[in-house]
């Protein structure tokens, strides 16, 4: 996570709206990091403060789909402030399971200064997260930072991170200590390619950010490349601790962030490659976002280069309308802002008129449906509502929910309305209306009924 100069804008301002990327729009995301489990994708994000002009980051944030173009947001599932020996800084972070425990890497800034990576685990992917330690797992001495683990065929576990330097560690079973020293991964060029200009502390192009991933016999260690801005380079072995060979460029430096992470994993089928860039409005290298593309190889186990598209276009499954859906579950969003709070957990806030939440795919079979419930609010505003439209912002338009005036976001109110004729698979808008500027209306969730 280094300073340096920005790149033309990914997209504009104004998305289309077939876009997909960045998957998350509601706040800025960095740093994914994938995981499996259950039949269900986890992705883990670091978060970028609004405005940050400095990696602002407090907390980790937990997204997961089913269908890889609808995402549902879980909101904070751990903080630095989870460990009492750390003052600060909740940067690039990984989660694995193992025995029916979940294992959270991170790296945060100690009270008495520096970095150390720090394990919390939990029962449940969404936490709570507790620390197991009350004190750093590994401690270099330098750049401990953007942990990645990965638990191979036979067991063992692998713990790399690292930044000028690429380190790792031997996992014990319990996932929260390790055996053996902290062994530094030779930066030759041999391993991680030749770097231009200066060299004296660099000469290769790894900078950071490294994911560690395993495809048949070939081991991948994923990396963000410099110099500054940086690119994403990978490297291959036979084996999980090298010796490493250089493969080349995956993605090329390009999306207005200086930095990029990459996570990497396989679901349902298909390789995914998540990473990040400054593509949302106000996007910058210290307000980024996370997106995601579909990856290919080629025979010899090499990956297709890739460059940063709008996204995964056809979903995996479809979405059931006639279950709870949360209304932080979408495919897309203009104006929306995501929140936390006891009363409710996580919710969307639409800022301004006009502002919309898409949601991919949803299947109303051929009975269709004749009602829909939508628990919303507004805190003050009158004359609010919320257009529910198939396939566009201007589509055709299925129900009107009249938003009542609930007097804050701790209250709501549960509104049903009919539903024209629909049937079949369509892509389900909610467009919000009001003449209010600021915090318009807030959305919980929405089911309709046949």
């Amino acid at each position: 996570m280094l300073r340096s100069l920005m790149l033309l804008p990914l997209f504009a301002a104004s998305m289309q709206a077939a876009a997909q990327n960045p998957i998350v729009q509601t706040m800025y995301t960095a740093d994914p990091a994938p995981m499996v489990h259950g039949g269900r994708l986890y992705l883990y994000t670091s978060h970028d403060e609004d405005q940050s002009t400095w990696f602002t980051m407090n907390d980790w944030k937990l997204y997961s789909t089913e269908d890889m173009v609808n995402w549902t947001d879980h909101g904070a599932v751990l903080s630095y402030k989870t460990f009492s020996w750390a003052r600060g800084d909740a940067w690039a972070m990984q989660c694995v399971e193992r025995g029916g425990k979940f294992y959270a890497y991170v790296p945060v800034t100690l009270k008495s200064g520096g970095g150390a990576i720090g394990v919390a685990v939990a029962d449940s992917p969404y936490g709570p997260f507790y620390d197991p330690l009350g004190k750093p797992l590994v401690s270099s001495g330098k750049g401990d930072i953007d942990p990645t683990v990965m638990i191979d065929a036979d067991g063992q576990a692998y713990l790399y991170w690292g930044n000028p330097f690429c380190y790792y560690v031997k996992l014990n079973e319990d996932m929260i200590s390790y055996s053996g020293e902290i062994v530094k991964v030779p930066m030759t060029v041999e391993a991680f390619g030749k770097r231009e200009g200066n060299v004296a502390e660099r000469p290769t192009l790894y900078e950071e950010g490294p994911w560690l991933y395993k495809r048949g016999d070939w081991y991948y260690l994923l990396w963000a490349g410099g110099p500054i801005p940086e690119h994403l380079g990978y490297s291959m072995s036979k084996s999980a601790t090298g010796p490493w060979r250089y493969a080349g460029t995956l993605m090329p430096t390009e999306g207005r962030s200086f930095t990029n992470h990459p996570g990497i994993v396989d679901y349902k089928g298909g390789t995914y490659l998540f990473y990040h860039n400054g593509a949302l409005p106000g996007g910058s290298g210290f307000t980024r976002s996370v997106c995601v593309d579909k990856v290919t190889f080629n025979e010899d186990g090499t990956i297709c280069p890739m460059t940063m598209t709008e996204g995964i276009k056809d979903g995996l499954a479809v979405l059931d309308p006639y279950r709870k859906t949360e209304a932080e579950t979408m495919a897309f969003s203009e104006g929306m802002k995501a929140r936390q709070n006891k009363e409710v957990g996580v919710f969307v806030n639409a800022m301004s008129d006009g502002a919309y939440i898409k949601v991919k795919g949803v299947d109303f079979r051929k009975e269709g449906a004749s009602r829909m419930t939508a628990r919303v609010g507004t805190t003050h505003n009158g004359g609010v509502t919320m257009e529910v439209r198939l396939d566009g912002r201007e589509g055709r338009l299925l129900a009107t929910i009249n938003v009542p005036m609930t007097g804050g976001d701790d209250r709501w109110a549960l509104v049903s309305a009919d539903v024209a004729k629909v049937t079949g698979v369509h892509d389900l808008y909610f467009v919000c209306r009001g003449d209010k500027p600021g915090r318009l209306m807030y959305f919980d969730y929405w089911m309709f009924h046949k």
